[in-house]
């Protein structure tokens, strides 16, 4: 959902900005402090200091038990009693105050109980233990996952790693992360008490991941505060300037949107619609994008209309009656009712543009020409829209016999496709720091799309994701071996961005040495696939590095092609680039019977090459064809020449190269070629044509040697080929 959609001026999920925040005044931090200190209430009765927490839980849940709040706020108070903020509060205020900012989002009794207790067993003698005995291990569980790692154990990994351990816990229940996203807006809150470097600090990471965290948990109503607040302690001249024209509008006597609300319940009328109509002032970060969008800011830039009915399809119908009876602006309809956001998100959104009245006077009118945007949506996804994990209760909870499969928006948030993806990369990440960064770089990206695979499954990524980041989000490290893909049925590079709806089959190979490229790093978008590639070449020597360390030039890799009238260009596979020489046919050592011997990548021999072979690091025996730059070159450097010979076996891995003229299924005649031969593509890449002539590169594993001619002959035959050859050594560097 768009930042601009919601106030955060109104926690509660159901009611507009303005008049809920009059209605339910914030709480009073002071009063409450005062409440705290004179101790235990009645057991008879709920103490007077959750008043508050108790009316906003009832507005949601009317038969709630309260029973355990009380309990949970007696013991809170009594294990905080004596701690002081630096604000100068009770320290009581600050759980009472998490714990009515998410009974006000309809937080469920549960979790309300947690936050009451979230820093009991941080900064308290209270132990999980005492809390799971007296609560349950549900709020056990909740508690545990927010209790920040200590300093003293952790040093400077202590902030990384509680992050790391609060997502953890969040796979398994959400409601941790929304008791966290409650804590740090409290926090935030009352930050001015702290020294300017420390509230610069705690405002970064409140950007760059937890309010990221709480648009994708769809919490919008904590969202937009928390990046109001980031907004005034990291921007405040831009802030102060936002402040004045949102003050300066506030006092117009004549309001725009006032008009056109009157309007569109008129039209509503007519139509004998049951709508609810109403102004969605804007937050303070949402003015100040669209004032450097849009530059002056005229009355209708202030806020939106939000239109509330009580069925998905009075939604289309007062969509179908606004562009009836006003002028739509078409670019800005947008259906998230039809295709909910990834974040529990639902609603139409559209735009109407006011006529231009004609006048005697020289000058406009103050609504001539205005667009105003208009939000359409049923209460129950508003509700969702506002609080979007919290407003579904316990997800955990088995459905009630009543509730239908419609009644709620995506009723499973139990494990979000983009968190499942944020726990796998997480614990591949090596070290604090790398999950640090990746973390922040993973939650810059705001959007996902869908990728369909053949078998009918999906594949959840980020806007930007290429055919890499799929390989590795359906194959895990099996897509090592990824050779290839095909996008909409059109084979294409593994570097392929991907886009919202399309059909990816990913062509793996067969070979369990394969090797990433090096360049599939330029490519992954996702940690998964970066954390999985730099793990395995961290593994394997650097491309042709020899024993004493020192890498040999790596042989020149064809430019990266382009998609051209001879078919999609180029499908790169692991052998393509420079890399560890794959195996192919048995070879062996003379003398060495156990030695590891691998093909050199280079010349690619195969039986009945005369071949020769050189020691690198790890004790392995490179084998390269006698003629081959790389063997001059390492005997002039002094290197020792190790004996060795075809073994029995008759399988071989061989690179060819095909010259062609430019034709429509060039590419897909000769992959059909090679397979009637029976030889297995390892790695192919097409180079970009030059003068209508193109240059194919096929790395071919072969059941026998002795097929190699034949397989050379069917090649040529293709229509349009008019050379096929074994690639030759580089000359030796002058």
């Amino acid at each position: 959902m768009s930042a601009d959609a919601t106030n955060p001026a109104a926690p509660g999920p159901m009611a507009p900005a303005g008049p809920r925040r009059r209605a339910r005044p914030r709480i009073d931090l002071r009063r409450l402090g005062r409440a705290a200190l004179l101790g235990p209430a009645a057991r008879d009765r709920l103490p007077d200091a959750i008043g508050h927490v108790a009316e906003a839980h009832r507005a949601h849940f009317p038969d709630a038990d309260l029973e355990p709040l009380r309990h949970a706020y007696l013991l809170a108070e009594s294990s905080h009693r004596g701690q002081m903020r630096k604000s100068g509060e009770p320290y009581i205020t600050h759980p009472l105050a998490v714990t009515l900012i998410l009974a006000e989002l309809g937080a469920e009794t549960t979790t309300l109980t947690a936050s009451l207790l979230h820093d009991t067993v941080e900064d308290t003698d209270v132990t999980l233990d005492q809390v799971g005995e007296q609560f349950g291990a549900e709020v056990r569980y909740l508690v545990d996952g927010v209790t920040k790692l200590e300093k003293v154990d952790y040093g400077a990994a202590a902030e990384p790693e509680t992050f790391r351990k609060m997502l953890v816990a969040t796979g398994n229940d959400v409601r941790v992360m929304s008791i966290k996203l409650a804590d740090r807006l409290h926090n935030m809150r009352t930050l001015g008490v702290m020294r300017p470097e420390k509230q610069a600090r705690i405002a970064k990471v409140t950007r760059d991941v937890l309010i990221p965290l709480a648009e994708r948990l769809g919490v919008q109503a904590l969202k937009t505060e928390l990046e109001d607040m980031v907004f005034a302690v990291l921007h405040p001249e831009e802030y102060a300037h936002t402040r004045v024209l949102i003050a300066e509008n506030a006092a117009r006597p004549d309001d725009p949107l006032a008009e056109v609300a009157e309007q569109v319940r008129g039209v509503l009328r007519e139509a004998d619609l049951n709508a609810e109509v109403l102004i969605r002032p804007r937050h303070f970060v949402s003015v100040h994008r669209v004032a450097r969008k849009r530059g002056r800011l005229r009355g209708c830039d202030f806020g939106r209309l939000l239109v509330l009915v009580n069925e998905d399809a009075d939604c289309y119908a007062v969509l179908g009656e606004l562009h009836t009876c006003m002028t739509p602006v078409v670019s800005e309809f947008k259906d998230f009712i039809a295709v909910p956001k990834f974040n529990l998100y639902q609603s139409l959104h559209t735009a109407v543009a006011l006529p231009r009245t004609r006048t005697d006077s020289p000058g406009e009118t103050p609504m001539d020409g205005q667009v105003v945007e208009v939000l359409i949506r049923t209460h129950q996804m508003h509700k969702v829209a506002e609080a979007g994990v919290v407003a579904l209760g316990n997800p955990y909870a088995p459905p009630a016999e009543e509730q239908s499969a419609s009644d709620g928006e995506r009723v499973d948030p139990t494990r979000p496709g983009w968190l499942s993806r944020l726990l796998e990369w997480q614990r591949a990440a090596p070290d604090p720091d790398t999950f640090w960064s990746t973390l922040r770089e993973d939650l810059a990206q705001d959007r996902e799309i869908t990728v369909f695979r053949p078998d009918g499954g999906t594949l959840g990524l980020p806007e930007g994701a290429t055919c890499v980041d799929a390989a590795y989000a359906q194959y895990g490290e099996d897509a090592h071996a990824c050779m290839g893909a095909r996008v909409n049925g059109r084979l294409a590079t593994l570097s392929t961005v991907l886009k919202d709806g399309d059909t990816v089959q990913l062509l793996m190979g067969q070979d369990p040495a394969s090797e990433p490229s090096r360049e599939w790093l330029d490519h992954a978008h996702t940690p998964a696939a970066r954390i999985a590639i730099q793990r395995r070449l961290a593994t394997r020597p650097s491309p042709t590095e020899e024993e004493d360390g020192t890498p040999a030039p790596a042989p020149a890799a064809p430019a990266p092609g382009t998609a051209t009238d001879t078919g999609p260009a180029p499908v790169r596979g692991p052998g393509a680039s420079a890399g560890f020489a794959p195996r192919g046919a048995s070879v062996l050592v003379v003398g060495r019977p156990r030695a590891n011997a691998r093909l050199a990548g280079c010349c690619t021999p195969v039986p009945p090459d005369e071949v020769t072979g050189f020691i690198i690091r790890g004790g392995a025996v490179t084998v390269h064809r006698v003629e081959c730059a790389a063997v001059a070159r390492m005997k002039s450097a002094g290197r020792a020449e190790i004996g060795v010979r075809w073994g029995d076996t008759a399988a071989c891995r061989v690179t060819l190269l095909a010259e062609s003229f430019g034709r429509p299924r060039l590419l897909a005649d000769l992959t059909e070629a090679i397979a009637l031969e029976g030889a297995e593509i390892v790695s192919a890449t097409v180079s970009p044509p030059a003068q209508q002539r193109v240059r194919h590169t096929y790395t071919l594993q072969l059941p026998d040697a002795a097929g190699l001619p034949a397989l050379m002959r069917a090649m040529r035959n293709v229509p349009g080929v008019y050379d096929v050859s074994r690639t030759q050594p580089q000359p030796p560097d002058v």
